[in-house]
């Protein structure tokens, strides 16, 4: 591909920003499709709690990544590099402008990068990985990590299962240690040109209030018959997509460990959470063009700033 063809926008932001909103007019003002970045909205049959943009929202711009797996099935961020990439190539090669839409950050930047993951996992070895860990205990195991891959062990906490396990993995399976492989990966080109548009609140209780008042109308749309749903279809709490918030919460309440009113206090704390590590991730990147709402998305002014910024950039799409 040329620079031109290579040439995506990115909007991102914390959970209830008017990301679908914004991302839906921008693509539509330039003719573009929109590529979703949002690690829940890929499953199928989780819309409320997930946020699905509706048809209307859609504007008539082509979505994709959106309610294309089962929730039966494990995802990965590799996976949705392989499968997000493969949507951005054709919207470039049909010379469309692709813009990627979503809340993210590893989903996002993977994909910019076209980031080479490591060996894919081998479910039989982590699980006599995840095994020993439970044996020896975390501090033996970063003890034995720290012989071959001393750098990924000196940042991990042993009480990092998770991690610990995937870097032995990797070891075991490749012979190379994850830190090395990470290394390399960094020193290879990015895959696309990105100009990243992030949204958010001038004022943090805004973005609260915001975020609370989404959870209640998420309630009064079905989310908890959503639930249900899922759970009487063969899903259990311990699958990936009931993880999300939303799910998780109202799978304890529907358990009968707590009550209705905690579970949906839980969503919003999470949420909010959640929203302040979204913020954490964008804040490292100073390439980020913000945009910061008072009180509400105003989806007009927003594109007029998002207008002006990719003028200023001397950027690819001819914004009209």
């Amino acid at each position: 591909m040329s620079a031109l063809e290579r040439d995506v926008i990115v909007v991102t932001g914390p959970t209830a920003t008017g990301k679908t909103s914004l991302g839906a007019a921008l693509a539509k003002k330039l003719g573009g499709e929109v590529i979703s970045a949002d690690s829940m909205q890929i499953y199928e049959n989780m819309d409320i709690g997930t946020a699905k943009p509706t048809e209307a929202e859609t504007l008539g711009v082509p979505h994709h990544m959106i309610g294309c797996v089962s929730p039966f099935s494990p995802y990965s961020a590799a996976r949705y590099v392989a499968d997000a990439s493969a949507c951005v190539d054709d919207v470039l090669s049909r010379g469309k402008q692709a813009v990627i839409v979503g809340g993210t950050g590893l989903y996002i930047d993977s994909l910019i990068s076209g980031r080479d993951f490591a060996e894919q996992p081998d479910p039989e070895l982590r699980a006599a990985l995840s095994a020993e860990y439970d044996r020896i205990g975390g501090e033996e195991m970063l003890r034995k990590l720290s012989e071959r891959d001393p750098v990924t062990a000196a940042r991990l906490h042993p009480n990092d299962k998770k991690r610990i396990v995937r870097a032995s993995e990797v070891l075991l399976s490749t012979g190379e240690a994850i830190s090395r492989h990470d290394e390399l990966s960094r020193q290879i080109p990015p895959r696309y040109r990105a100009f990243r548009i992030a949204l958010s609140f001038a004022d943090r209780s805004d973005l609260y209030a915001r975020i609370d008042a989404r959870v209640d109308a998420m309630m009064s749309r079905g989310l908890e018959d959503e639930v249900r749903s899922l759970l009487a279809s063969g899903l259990t709490a311990e699958h990936t997509a009931m993880q999300a918030i939303g799910y998780k919460e109202l799978c304890s309440y529907i358990s009968g460990a707590c009550s209705l009113d905690e579970a949906v206090e839980t969503i919003k704390r999470e949420s909010r959470r959640y929203a302040k590590r979204q913020l954490s991730w964008l804040r490292r990147d100073p390439s980020v063009h913000w945009i910061l709402w008072n009180k509400g998305p105003d989806i007009p002014a927003g594109i007029s700033d998002a207008s002006e910024f990719l003028k200023e950039a001397g950027y690819a799409p001819a914004v009209s």
